[in-house]
């Protein structure tokens, strides 16, 4: 059967980035998070996730078992023992959850009881001086599949997001519109007055369909995989359109386009600007004039016209 390995990845923070601490999860940084299942393919997987991040992980072959994370399972965790703990949450109380439960070996981070902070376990100790720093992230030219996977001491050879839902749709639309963004990353969203000036200059010659099944995560994975090329901010619907091997037109401003392994059919479009200050990797602006507002409708629009053949 192999290895028990429990893999901990609910959201709350990510991975490479300790700034980010919220309620709302981070279903992107989830699935992202699905690429280190390569390794443990033959080993038995439990996985501790959220509600909304278990509904995300439904159907995917490579997990044995989806807890969602509550004091019962909790509980059960701490009576069980495990040959690997890969704990990818950066918050105090899940690393001393993680820290207090039977395991072998221990991956991404822990809690330092003495000192009261999250700490690197082994092979870990680049990926959080990176997230403290943002220049230090800017100038990183790894992947982030590629971190992941030297967090557990292995070397990523190309391996990508495994998706277990099988969507129900086939191609329905020409083109659809992905423009919402989560919450806690606002100013990646490129503005609306653009998403409809786009659509106005496609003059109805693309059948065009705007984000859907907002709530329904598996509605939403059938949306995207009904439509024949996605135009994307840097999202939760970015990653799944890779998985989907979609045709993709990315918008990229406070984030780095770097740290995703594109694997085809991918046009990524950034601002053009004389600042020095992207990718910033805030969550709000500080300069007056958020990046993704100067991306224009008319690059976008030539990058399609290109991509569909016309």
């Amino acid at each position: 059967m192999g290895k028990k390995v429990l893999i901990v990845k609910l959201g709350y923070t990510e991975t490479i980035d300790q700034r980010l601490k919220s309620d709302t999860v981070s279903l992107g940084d989830v699935f992202r998070t699905t690429a280190i299942l390569h390794i443990f393919k033959n080993d038995n997987v439990t996985w501790l996730t959220t509600k909304e991040g278990g509904q995300l992980l439904a159907g995917n072959a490579y997990i044995k078992r989806v807890l969602i994370y509550d004091p019962k399972a909790a509980f059960q965790l701490r009576t069980e023992d495990f040959d690997i703990v890969v704990n990818l949450e950066r918050l105090s109380g899940i690393c001393a959850l993680t820290d207090s439960i039977h395991a072998q070996r221990r991956y991404g981070f822990r809690f330092n009881e003495k000192g009261g902070k999250v700490e690197a376990c082994e092979h870990s100790y680049e990926v959080l001086a990176n997230s403290d720093d943002p220049d230090l992230r800017r100038k990183m030219k790894k992947h982030w599949i590629e971190v992941l996977y030297e967090m557990v001491g292995e070397k990523w050879n190309g391996e990508g997001y495994i998706l277990g839902y099988k969507p129900r749709t086939s191609e329905k639309y020409d083109i659809g519109f992905n423009v919402n963004v989560n919450k806690r990353w606002s100013n990646k969203a490129w503005p609306r007055k653009n998403w409809r000036k786009l659509e106005r200059l496609f003059d109805g010659r693309y059948s065009i369909s705007y984000q859907k099944s907002l709530d329904d995560i598996h509605g939403y994975i059938d949306w995207l995989n009904s439509c024949g090329l996605i135009i994307t901010n840097d999202s939760l619907g970015l990653h799944l359109s890779v998985a989907l091997k979609k045709k993709i037109i990315a918008l990229f401003g406070p984030t780095s386009e770097k740290e995703i392994h594109f694997f085809e059919k991918c046009k990524v479009i950034r601002y053009s600007t004389e600042s020095d200050c992207a990718p910033c990797f805030n969550m709000f602006c500080g300069n007056g004039k958020p990046c993704m507002e100067m991306i224009s409708p008319e690059v976008v629009y030539d990058s399609v016209e290109t991509m569909m053949g016309r």
